[in-house]
């Protein structure tokens, strides 16, 4: 269903791919199911969620049933954000926020390297495909800084070949991710990739 058109490092269009990943979660959260059909390129879409029938009666809580226990307390994260596309951008803040975390947007590397240093993420998610300061070039500056050496980097690129993979480790990333992206699997990486902070403390205060 997500692909694009034209991909490259020059590319200005396209998305993530979560949009569909996002509702196919919910509607599995709530024990439903989500399919979509297509006559074919130009022919528009159909998309069909079904969801299971509730019984008030039976779904009302048992006052005499004892309730479990709430969970410990989730310590959310500071997410950085960079892409030069403005839909995907906010599309990925919007799915991160929506599992509790901190997000802020940037998108070129200039206006990244401002933030960075005020905002303070646990994170940075950058796209490679950035104009004039692609995402290599912005991994590698964040490194030369003496305060984001150790910071946790997660590409997002439209390739997936190990040449590039190399490439993103050798420009100081983390992680890489192949678009279309998964949710589960960025919301792990970026869970996966930072020290749980202790009760009362900040995760950036680990570093």
């Amino acid at each position: 269903v997500f692909t694009q058109g034209r991909q490259g490092l020059d590319r200005g269009k396209g998305g993530l791919g979560l949009g569909l990943a996002i509702v196919r979660s919910l509607v599995e959260l709530h024990g439903g199911t989500v399919a979509a059909r297509s006559a074919g390129p130009g022919q528009g879409s159909e998309f069909t969620v079904r969801l299971p029938g509730a019984d008030l009666a039976e779904s009302a809580p048992d006052s005499q049933t004892p309730q479990p226990s709430a969970p410990a307390p989730f310590a959310p994260r500071r997410v950085l954000v960079v892409d030069d596309n403005e839909d995907a951008a906010e599309t990925l803040k919007q799915s991160l926020e929506a599992a509790g975390h901190s997000v802020i947007v940037a998108h070129d590397g200039a206006a990244a390297l401002r933030i960075v240093a005020e905002f303070s993420p646990d994170v940075a998610v950058l796209d490679i495909g950035l104009p004039v300061m692609d995402g290599y070039e912005l991994a590698r500056k964040l490194r030369e800084h003496p305060s984001f050496r150790a910071l946790p980097l997660i590409a997002l690129t439209g390739y997936g070949s190990e040449a590039d993979r190399s490439l993103a480790k050798a420009a100081g990333f983390s992680a890489h991710l192949v678009k279309p992206i998964a949710v589960d699997r960025l919301e792990a990486l970026v869970l996966g990739l930072t020290r749980e902070p202790r009760a009362g403390e900040s995760a950036s205060s680990s570093r």
